[in-house]
């Protein structure tokens, strides 16, 4: 009965959105409607009573959807991707949401205003969105200070990427702003992510290169830290590179892999779009399938060694037990839920369930990389 009714509950929840308020969304521009999120999911987290009503309205719990990744309880696999809440100032709300858990950032050695504006853009007909924010962010000395004093309901990560600027372009200079970011969270957070793969900071990408990747990461290795650390991988790697890169991380503090980041490339295949901006990283959808051979192939290449949180063209149950039953352990999403509304979560959740019991699953632990086994 109670299944019944959460289903009903998001039903009506996703036909309100879709016919109302994305249709209101949709009509503005994205950017403003996601400081006006921002500021409302600040506003409603801020009061207890608010966090219930969103909890009533959004949240779904099931004990086959718990388990525990590298140390840290998830009450569900859902989790909010990096690059929506860059400051941490929806981590009071997110839970009622739903999500199991939150990444905040990706945050930067120093204060970022990122790209110009324009720099979101939906894409309606291909199912996603092109970013060009560059790492806005408020810089980690700020958004750690905002943090350090608070207590969260669900693990939280924190997203750690070098500043888009010229300075950083240098190798070592990249590697100190890095380390920066990384000790201003040395206490805060359940783990940390080092964004390696953003394609719209100046001077590229310039550690997805085994080499320059090692000094990074003996860097790392130098500061106490007895949290897991996973690498946000970029969506084009070759099948070569991500070698490259496996081998780069062997004997370092790495836990696994976020698969993947913004897809760089205009596939005319996998676009429906006339018009994109020349700019940006495509998210959605035209990730989607890009994501899931990524998955799938770590965890063949590593045997299951590393954890794999995939990462890209999340809109349905289906869409993330695909890249569970790939090997990832946990699925992260941001532009399902701007195309199919905040219930997204508590359905993908309820999903689990059922596609769980249908093969025989009692855990959500039991279907990782089941497509192997």
């Amino acid at each position: 009965m109670i299944e019944h009714l959460i289903r009903l509950r998001n039903n009506v929840t996703r036909t309100a959105y879709q016919k109302l308020l994305k249709q209101f969304f949709f009509s503005q521009d994205p950017e403003d409607v996601h400081e006006k999120i921002t500021h409302l999911g600040v506003r409603l987290g801020a009061w207890p009573l608010m966090r219930v009503v969103t909890d009533a309205m959004f949240s779904y719990h099931h004990p086959s959807l718990r388990q525990t990744v590298d140390g840290i309880s998830f009450s569900n696999p859902i989790g909010l991707a990096a690059g929506f809440d860059k400051n941490a100032s929806l981590t009071d709300i997110l839970p009622s949401v739903g999500f199991g858990f939150v990444e905040v950032g990706s945050i930067t050695g120093e204060p970022c205003e990122g790209n110009p504006r324009p720099r979101l853009w939906r894409l309606q007909k291909s199912g996603g969105l092109v970013v060009y924010y560059g790492l806005k962010n408020d810089g980690c000395e700020a958004v750690a200070k905002k943090m350090k004093q608070k207590k969260y309901r669900v693990p939280v990560g924190i997203s750690i990427a070098k500043t888009n600027c010229q300075r950083t372009v240098d190798v070592q200079s990249g590697i100190d702003d890095y380390a920066k970011a990384f000790l201003a969270f040395q206490d805060i957070g359940d783990y940390c992510t080092i964004n390696i793969s953003c394609p719209n900071a100046f001077g590229g990408e310039p550690f997805t290169n085994p080499s320059h990747l090692r000094l990074l990461l003996e860097r790392i290795d130098s500061i106490p830290y007895e949290k897991p650390i996973y690498l946000k991988l970029a969506s084009d790697l070759t099948v070569d590179q991500l070698d490259g890169l496996l081998d780069a991380v062997a004997g370092h503090r790495i836990s696994g892999f976020i698969s993947t980041n913004l897809a760089k490339k205009r596939d005319p295949s996998l676009l429906k779009d006339t018009s994109i901006p020349e700019v940006g990283g495509i998210s959605g959808v035209p990730v989607r399938d890009i994501s899931d051979n990524q998955v799938r192939y770590l965890y063949q290449k590593t045997k299951g060694a590393y954890t794999i949180i995939g990462c890209g063209g999340v809109f349905s149950a289906e869409d993330a037990y695909r890249k569970i039953r790939g090997g990832a352990s946990l699925i992260q999403l941001i532009t399902g839920m701007i195309f199919e509304g905040p219930q997204l979560i508590s359905s993908i959740n309820q999903g689990f369930v059922k596609l769980l019991k249908k093969d025989g699953f009692s855990s959500i632990t039991q279907a990782i990389g089941a497509d192997f086994h």
